[in-house]
């Protein structure tokens, strides 16, 4: 298996990305970053992704494209593989390739989201890279971490509940809600106790119809982030490109509670209207304004707005197309251009958006929608310090607390506080954080 990695957006090209995203995926075959689509253009690549096969004497003899279980390529292989060893062609020998090595053990890996509370003065991260969960205090010291670091999906209590590689969390009450990605399901932590309870999805992949039903016994397809509006859940399920919703009543934890899409044909597009009949583009990033919700449409570096009512509607409010991309500050929809951002937050009237690939905040006035930089010099990097000189590293997650951004600063391994009033970047010490044994 040898992946070829074509890239769309600017900041794909750069190898140290595509390193990264190696090391924050696990992937265990060598990637080719073909930053110049040669290899594309010489298989005659038409869409992502591609399965291209290739028999020992280098001939092409199958392509396959489009998402697919890998599993039900398994007979084949087989098949082939026996074939290619009656004949003699199959050579075994082990490629000499040396796997790039991760970086020093911090005590965060790949952290993708991040929620502060002011009221009860916690903060809440998803240790992604570490397929766990911490819990501190707004000055940083580490109160509670749950899951062992070993990637599963284990219910239980926190030193025994396992993850892997979740992303969003959503807080009511003394429940937080997480979107357990790579598990394709969404859990619950009892604060009070620590117990881990998966309440939506089955831990396999949704591949078929998408029409939801009892949420334990439905699967679904990468949620990526999580927020609560009217005792509903809602969750952006970036494998599907739709909003999907749970309601949290009292069949929740009975197993009679269903989970169904809410907004989204399931069709990858920039198509605005009826919430049913509206497209999405891996919706990666959720936040509510507390009528509606604004959601990052990360493919099409896109914001939208979702009315999620009986009759609402999707309308987008910055973002033109899968391939309109860049970074470019200004007013109106065609003057603004974002480059892959996975994060959003409704604070002090606006929608700040976690601008990913760019590695910068951003503030958008939806009322003149306009869009500026607030902090991030556009490169990337770790710097603290003033809002334009300080540097982040494909930042994915944004929440607000005692007058600050939180920043979950992903390639960075870091949480980052952005003071707008002070005009400073700060990097949070985690205390007494230690990374897992295993993961």
């Amino acid at each position: 298996m040898v992946g070829v990695h074509s890239p769309k957006f600017f900041t794909e090209r750069d190898t140290q990305s595509v390193r990264e995203a190696i090391l924050r995926l696990n992937v265990g075959h060598p990637v080719v970053n073909d930053r110049d689509f040669a290899v594309w253009q010489a298989y005659a690549v038409r869409a992502w992704p591609t399965l291209m096969f290739i028999d020992p004497r280098g001939r092409v003899i199958g392509k396959h494209e489009g998402e697919f279980r890998f599993e039900s390529f398994d007979g084949l292989l087989e098949e082939m593989i026996a074939e290619f060893d009656g004949a003699g062609v199959l050579d075994r020998r082990p490629l000499e390739l040396a796997a790039d090595a991760p970086a020093a053990e911090s005590p965060l890996r790949y952290p993708g989201k991040v929620l502060a509370d002011e009221t009860t003065g916690q903060l809440f991260l998803s240790d992604s890279g570490h397929n766990r969960i911490v819990i501190a205090d707004l000055a940083g010291r580490v109160r509670r971490v749950i899951g062992t670091g070993v990637a599963g999906l284990d219910d239980g209590p926190a030193k025994a509940a396992t993850f892997n590689q979740p992303q969003g969390l959503a807080l009511v009450g003394q429940t937080l809600f997480v979107a357990d990605t790579e598990n394709h399901a969404v859990r619950a932590v009892d604060l009070a106790t620590g117990v881990v309870t998966t309440i939506a999805g089955t831990g396999e992949q949704l591949m078929g119809e998408r029409a939801g039903g009892r949420a334990r016994q439905t699967p679904l397809s990468s949620p990526w982030d999580l927020a609560v509006l009217n005792g509903t859940l809602y969750v952006a399920m970036a494998g599907t490109h739709q909003i999907w919703a749970l309601s949290l009543g009292p069949d929740l934890l009975t197993g009679n509670a269903v989970i169904e899409p809410n907004a989204g044909n399931g069709a990858e597009a920039l198509v605005d209207g009826p919430r049913a009949q509206a497209s999405m583009n891996q919706p990666s990033g959720l936040a509510t304004d507390g009528r509606r919700l604004w959601i990052a449409d990360s493919e099409a570096s896109a914001i939208r707005v979702l009315d999620p009512g009986p009759e609402g509607t999707l309308e987008t409010i910055l973002g033109e197309g899968l391939f309109e991309f860049g970074d470019v500050d200004g007013v109106g929809a065609a003057n603004v251009r974002l480059q892959h951002p996975l994060g959003v937050l409704w604070y002090r009237d606006s929608v700040w958006i976690a601008d990913t690939y760019n590695h910068k905040i951003k503030r958008l006035d939806p009322e003149r929608t306009e869009c500026r930089t607030v902090a991030g010099a556009g490169e990337a990097g770790h710097a603290d310090g003033t809002l334009a000189g300080a540097r982040f590293s494909e930042p994915s997650g944004l929440s607000a607390a005692a007058g600050r951004l939180w920043v979950a600063d992903t390639n960075n391994g870091a949480i980052r506080t952005v003071d707008v009033d002070s005009g400073v970047v700060a990097t949070v010490k985690l205390e007494d954080l230690q990374p897992p044994a295993t993961h």
